[in-house]
């Protein structure tokens, strides 16, 4: 079984930047499909980012386009999500996730077959 943990979060300005890494461990990482989800206080999960085993394909939600950016080596076995141009509404608890049942443009509205989640990691961005 997969472990993933966060790390990177943090406080910054509206504007700046940050980048976020997934380190997983437990199996060999490189077969799952990876992603990345937030939840904002008081709101639902919100999908970001996902990314194919081989780091060949990614896929983003409309919303995401543009500013996030999500990478993969496998020969670490971390995931990264680089987030840029922040706003304050991108402030939330980011969360990485790992699968092998869900194609990368499903892992939005299939997040019930993610196998693995990690503890997450606050990210906040002040106006």
């Amino acid at each position: 079984q997969v472990q993933l943990v966060e790390s990177g979060g943090g406080q910054v300005q509206a504007g700046g930047s940050l980048r976020l890494s997934c380190a997983a461990s437990g199996v060999t990482a490189g077969t799952y499909a990876m992603g990345w989800f937030r939840q904002a206080p008081g709101k639902e999960r919100e999908f970001v980012a996902s990314i194919n085993w081989s780091g060949e394909i990614t896929y983003y939600p409309d919303s995401m386009k543009g500013r996030f950016f999500i990478s993969r080596d496998n020969a670490k076995n971390t995931v990264y999500l680089q987030m840029n141009s922040l706003k304050p509404e991108d402030t939330a608890v980011y969360y990485c996730t790992a699968g092998k049942k869900v194609l990368v443009q499903d892992m939005g509205r299939l997040s019930n077959l993610l196998e693995a989640w990690g503890q997450g990691t606050l990210v906040t961005v002040s106006s």
